[in-house]
C-alpha cells in the first residue's frame, strides 16, 4: 500500500457543501482515530462527533465566528482524558496522542474522498460547556470533515535539504 501521492496532494479544505456525511462513513473516521498509536497504548481520548446543527452552530461561536467551522457537516471535538501523563522523555503525551489520532482520522477522510481541517482556535471553556466535558479534561482540537466545495491551491512545502538530516542536524 502506497499512499504518499495522497499524502501530497493534501489540502485544508475550508469550504464545504452541505451534503451530509453517511454514518457508517463517519464511523470509519472515527474508527481510525482509536487505532492510533499512543503512549504506552494508553489511548488517552475521547472523540465528540457532532452533527447537529444546532450544537455545530454554537461550536462555531465559540472558534470565534469562523465560518468554515459551522459549515462543515461533521465536527469531531478530540479531547483527552489524561492530562498528566509525561512519556519517559519529560514531554506531556497528550498533545502527540490526540494529534497522530487526528491525523489518522484525516487519513482515512480523504480516503472518503472528504475534505478536512483542523481547528484549534477557540475558546475552550465555551466548547467544553457546549459538549459537557468534564473540567479535568482538554478539548486539544477539532476535526471538520466535509465533502469539499473549492479546489484550493497545494502550498508550497520547505525543501527537503531545509527539514530533513541523516545521522545528525
Amino acid at each position: 500500500m502506497q499512499i504518499i501521492d495522497e499524502i501530497r496532494e493534501w489540502v485544508t479544505i475550508k469550504k464545504y457543501t452541505d451534503e451530509k456525511i453517511e454514518p457508517e462513513i463517519l464511523e470509519r473516521i472515527l474508527d481510525a482515530g482509536i487505532r492510533a498509536p499512543s503512549a504506552k497504548n494508553r489511548q488517552p481520548w475521547r472523540f465528540i462527533a457532532c452533527t447537529g446543527d444546532s450544537v455545530r452552530s454554537k461550536i462555531m461561536d465559540a472558534a470565534y465566528g469562523q465560518d468554515h467551522v459551522g459549515s462543515a457537516p461533521v465536527i469531531i471535538a478530540a479531547c483527552t482524558t489524561n492530562i498528566e501523563y509525561k512519556m519517559p522523555n519529560g514531554q506531556i503525551s497528550y498533545p502527540i496522542d490526540i494529534s497522530m489520532a487526528v491525523s489518522f482520522m484525516m487519513i482515512q477522510a480523504r480516503a472518503e474522498k472528504l475534505g478536512t481541517c483542523v481547528v484549534t482556535t477557540y475558546d475552550e471553556a465555551e466548547i467544553k460547556d457546549i459538549l459537557s466535558v468534564p473540567y479535568s479534561m482538554r478539548v486539544v482540537m477539532l476535526l471538520i470533515v466535509g465533502h469539499p466545495d473549492e479546489d484550493p491551491i497545494l502550498t508550497k512545502r520547505k525543501l527537503k535539504s531545509r527539514v530533513i538530516a541523516h545521522e545528525h542536524w
